[in-house]
Parts: C-alpha cells; sequence; structure tokens
C-alpha cells in the first residue's frame, strides 16, 4: 500500500529503487510485492531510463481490499490447529475445523473494511495531516 500511495503522490513511473527508499526496504522487496499488483492491473510498468512502476488506474479507484486480494494478504491466520480430527473427542476432533472458520470471518471482516477505503483515501490522510501539522 505503501508503494501505491507514493506513486498516486509522485503521479510518475518510479523505479523501484527510489520506492524501496521511500519504504525503506530494498528494491528487490518492492519488485517482489510490485509483480502480483502489476498482474491485477493496479500498477503498471513500463521498462528504460524513464521507467519503473506506476498506478495503472486513478487511486480513487483502488481499494484496499483489491490490494490485500491481489497480493494475497491473510490478517488472520495459525500456525497451528487445535485438537485432531482423528480422536474421538468431539471437541478435539472438531476445534481446528471451528478455528479455521472463525478465522475466514475475520479475514472477510477485514477485507469488507478494507473496501471502504482507497489508496487516494490513504494519500489525502496524509497529506491533510500534514497540513493541520504545519499550522
Amino acid at each position: 500500500m505503501h508503494a501505491l500511495v507514493y506513486l498516486d503522490h509522485r503521479n510518475t513511473h518510479l523505479p523501484s529503487q527510489i520506492l524501496a527508499e521511500n519504504i525503506c526496504t530494498n528494491a528487490a522487496r518492492v519488485r517482489k510485492v510490485m509483480r502480483p499488483l502489476a498482474a491485477a492491473g493496479l500498477a503498471a510498468t513500463k521498462e528504460g531510463a524513464e521507467g519503473g512502476y506506476a498506478l495503472a488506474q486513478p487511486a480513487a479507484d483502488i481499494t484496499l481490499s483489491t490490494v490485500a486480494e491481489a497480493t494475497g494478504t491473510t490478517f488472520v491466520d495459525a500456525n497451528w490447529k487445535p485438537g485432531d480430527i482423528h480422536e474421538e473427542c468431539l471437541v478435539s476432533s472438531s476445534m481446528g475445523a471451528v478455528m479455521d472458520g472463525i478465522y475466514d470471518g475475520l479475514n472477510r471482516t477485514c477485507l469488507e473494511q478494507l473496501a471502504h477505503t482507497t489508496i487516494h483515501d490513504i494519500t489525502e490522510q496524509i497529506f491533510s495531516g500534514a497540513s493541520s501539522q504545519a499550522n
């Protein structure tokens, strides 16, 4: 999201190195994240000296849920599942599936909430906050 907000702010093609410097990461990580965004039609790429990444559509049309879906983001996940489906105990054999359902619901809720915010909304929040801090 950071890269997309910065692209909205700068309104031009920017190479991965410039994006990386602003995000405080490395260019390889930026390219890795931008790849699925470009595949989803959210970012455009251009080769050459004036190349790099740009927004492929207006920032006001790019919701945070679209970004999350394009990058395969999961908000709530567990590396460990309680219980064992092979146990005779109903609690032990059912707990993992019940928790998976809860996690799925939480992820859907996150995506629904993020559908109400766009990349441009974040850009505006940043710059309205910056102008109020200057006063």
